[in-house]
Formats: C-alpha cells, structure tokens, sequence
C-alpha cells in the first residue's frame, strides 16, 4: 500500500487529489472527526532565542490512527524561520560537515558553498541535496561510527533538546542530523530509519520553505499510508510505535512566502547577532528568501547512542 500511495501523489499528469491528505492548517475539523487528538504540553522556561512563539501559543497533536506520530504546528516566528534558514544555507553547508557535492569538486569548491553560490556560481546551487552534522550518517553501510563524527551545532541541539523537553522526552540527546535540500520536481523514496543504535529516542523532523506531502505508513511496505501535508515552520516528531515506520515525500508543491516576509522585532542575545544581523536586514536576507520561494528545507535531528553513552565503540558497531 505504502508503495501505490507513494506512486499516485507523485504522479504530475495526471496530479492528485489531494483531499485525503491531512491539513493542520484545519485542525478543528481533524479534531472533529478524530483524525488527531490534542497533546499537552510540559511547561518549560523560554528565555533562550531558539526563534520560537510563546508555548501558550502552540498547537501539537497526535495522529490517531499513527501513536506515536506528533506534529508541532508552525512554532517558529518569522524571525526563528530566518534564523534557521541562514544557519542551513550559510553556515550547515560548510566543511568539515559532509555534504554530497563532497565526491565530485575540489575541497575549496565546497567549503563555502553558499558564498560561491551567490558570487556568480548559480549551477552549484540545486546541486546541494544534503549535510550531515554530528555523527555523520553513512549512505553506504548505514552505520554510524565514531571515527566518522563532527562537532554538533550547539544552537541545534539546544533548541531540537529544548523541543524535546516540552514534549516529553526528557532524556533526548541530538547527536546526528541531515539537512536535506529540495526543489519542486524532488522526491524522498520510501524508507526506515534504523541506522541509529537507540531506536527508543525519537526523530525530529523541521520544515522550511515550500510545502510537501509526508507520506508515513506502517512496518511492512503492504501496511497502510497516510499523507499530510508538512508547510514551512510544522515540525514532525516520529516516537513510539512510527519511530520504525516507512515514509518518504512523494511531492514538493508551492506555498506561501508569508511565514518568513517579514520578522518581527525580537530582543536576541548577543551570541546569534551574525546571523540574526542578516535576518533582519531584507538585502541581506533576499538571496535566502528567494532560496525558499523554490525549495524546502528539511532538518532531521535524532539521537544515536543510549542515555548515558559518550561514544560509540568498535564492537559496538559490529551489525
């Protein structure tokens, strides 16, 4: 089943319909029908700039018939949204972070990709499809190693930490993410996430820029999959019993621009005034805004090792 839904949302002649695809941006009426139920939040301290609203103002719920399956609605402020963004395309992108552009260009091509990109190189900039921070995942053998493993964004893992807290999971540590890039005509294929040791923690997925359809199924590829759609801001936590779950994107589609137009006027301590500084000015910010009004940007945070682990070992790493 997975597979055919995959096949019919992807399809572009003829497209979808996309009535059956869950919308939070109309929760009431989800809610009504008890396709999602209302989760609670634990109350947490917000002084840190993580570009986020106050907590009374968010909204998170449960897929019913996914347990497990949490989605955060757009809890970002315009300003968190262009903070994020910069921090992706500017600053993510850079080595010693692997990226896949690695293999095919010259280490001076790629250290700064984002600033090559906007002194004239405007073919290398939809080639970028990936970065991996932290424990860099392995395309290959889809084993992590500690021989194979970057320093961690700490505003990253602050505020992915943060998210985690107020959502229960109190005992989540990031320690490995991709950022992937996508561009209207791009695809995510079905798939499980299983290479991280501690399958227990969950995944945290964020969303920025154009909308897409996130397909997530069951176990088994013949179980049945639900669409929703994912718009710029929403995250997406996969815990419980979807954590093993098959998903993917079968289709980027246009959104609005109006989550990340304008920011608002935040007081920010020192630390992030670099990149906020860009946030804020629109000259600066437009090569960004222009970035996004094509592409969506995904950021996946996980946890690899047990609580209380440092690293990983050899033996550990024997499948």
């Amino acid at each position: 089943m997975f597979k055919k839904s995959f096949k019919y949302y992807k399809s572009r002649k003829p497209p979808p319909n996309l009535t059956q695809v869950l919308d939070f941006l109309k929760s009431e009426d989800l809610l009504c029908d008890n396709k999602i139920k209302k989760v609670p939040l634990r109350m947490t301290n917000l002084d840190p700039f993580f570009g986020l609203k106050p907590l009374d103002t968010w909204e998170v719920y449960e897929i019913v018939a996914m347990p497990g399956l949490l989605f955060v609605k757009n809890p970002f402020t315009n300003l968190g949204q262009r903070y994020w963004t910069v921090r992706c395309l500017r600053d993510y992108t850079k080595r010693p972070n692997k990226s896949n552009l690695d293999p095919f260009n010259k280490p001076e091509d790629t250290k700064n990709w984002w600033d090559i990109c906007q002194n004239g190189n405007k073919l290398l900039l939809d080639k970028m499809r990936w970065v991996t921070l932290g424990y860099h995942h392995n395309w290959d053998t889809k084993v992590y190693t500690e021989n194979n493993r970057g320093q961690f964004p700490t505003d990253l893992k602050h505020m992915t930490e943060f998210l985690a807290k107020v959502l229960g999971f109190e005992q989540f540590s990031a320690q490995a993410a991709i950022v992937n890039f996508y561009h209207l005509n791009s695809t995510l294929s079905g798939h499980t996430d299983h290479s991280e040791r501690n399958l227990n923690a969950p995944l945290f997925s964020l969303s920025f820029g154009q909308k897409a359809i996130f397909l997530i199924g069951g176990q088994q590829l013949e179980d049945q999959a639900i669409p929703l759609f994912l718009h710029s801001g929403d995250i997406l936590v996969m815990s419980k019993d979807s954590r093993l779950n098959y998903h993917g994107v079968p289709k980027i589609l246009q959104g609005d621009v109006s989550e990340w137009s304008s920011p608002e006027s935040e007081s920010v301590p020192n630390e992030y005034d670099d990149v906020v500084k860009v946030c804020k000015d629109n000259s600066a910010w437009k090569p960004f805004g222009d970035y996004l009004k094509h592409s969506r940007i995904n950021v996946n945070v996980r946890q690899v090792l047990f609580d209380g682990e440092i690293q990983l070992s050899e033996e550990i790493n024997v499948f």
